[in-house]
């Protein structure tokens, strides 16, 4: 398991998260090899998925090189089902104080979601690793510069209405990583890897993120 630190590091350098959502285990798993396949090295299957904590020790056995987490936990159950399948990190869609304690206590990455400056302002002062800017595309690019200018010390991970056309963008206002999943993660394997693939490429022309504090 890697530490919080090295994790962090990895979404920072990648960039991007890879958001999974599906209607089984077996699904989640499918496109997460496809979104690894395709060049993605952070995947995060959503706890919506049915029996997630499958999908993610099936990815952690599948793809041994990449790292899973879990999405959309809610509260501690969740956060520990999701570490005992081998999650690398937990992302939520709000500053849940639980999530961010039993992450902690297990040693892996936080991401709690937050929309609103005295949000993002919590989630640091309770430990959170990176913040999940959400809902993104409502807050819009204009919100993410004026926090990024105002907080230059959060690491920010836009996520919600991010597609691989406008994520560069998202980088360019100050993001460290993106958090990717809708339009990235429909279809047929074959199509959800050339999508990665094409998202990977915008990405690295877009100039480095500003790291990780």
């Amino acid at each position: 398991m890697k530490p919080a630190w090295a994790t962090c590091a990895a979404i920072a350098e990648a960039r991007c998260l890879g958001v999974i959502r599906a209607d089984t285990p077996a699904g989640a798993a499918s496109i997460g090899r496809a979104l690894v396949a395709g060049g993605l090295t952070i995947v995060e299957v959503a706890c919506t998925t049915p029996e997630a904590p499958s999908a993610i020790a099936a990815l952690r056995a599948e793809c041994p090189d990449a790292i899973v987490g879990a999405g959309t936990v809610l509260d501690a159950a969740a956060a520990f089902a999701a570490v005992s399948a081998g999650a690398q990190f937990l992302v939520s869609p709000a500053v849940a104080r639980d999530v961010l304690r039993a992450g902690h206590r297990y040693g892996v990455a936080v991401l709690p979601g937050a929309a609103t400056p005295t949000e993002i302002s919590l989630a640091m002062e309770l430990g959170a690793d990176m913040v999940k800017l959400f809902p993104a595309a409502s807050l819009g690019l204009d919100f993410m510069r004026s926090v990024a200018a105002a907080m230059p010390h959060v690491p920010f991970v836009p996520t919600g209405g991010v597609t691989a056309e406008n994520a560069p963008d998202w980088i360019a206002a100050g993001a460290v990583a993106v958090g990717v999943g809708g339009g990235l993660t429909k279809g047929d394997p074959e199509g959800v890897q050339r999508r990665a693939e094409h998202l990977v490429a915008r990405l690295t022309h877009e100039r480095p993120g500003r790291g990780v504090p």
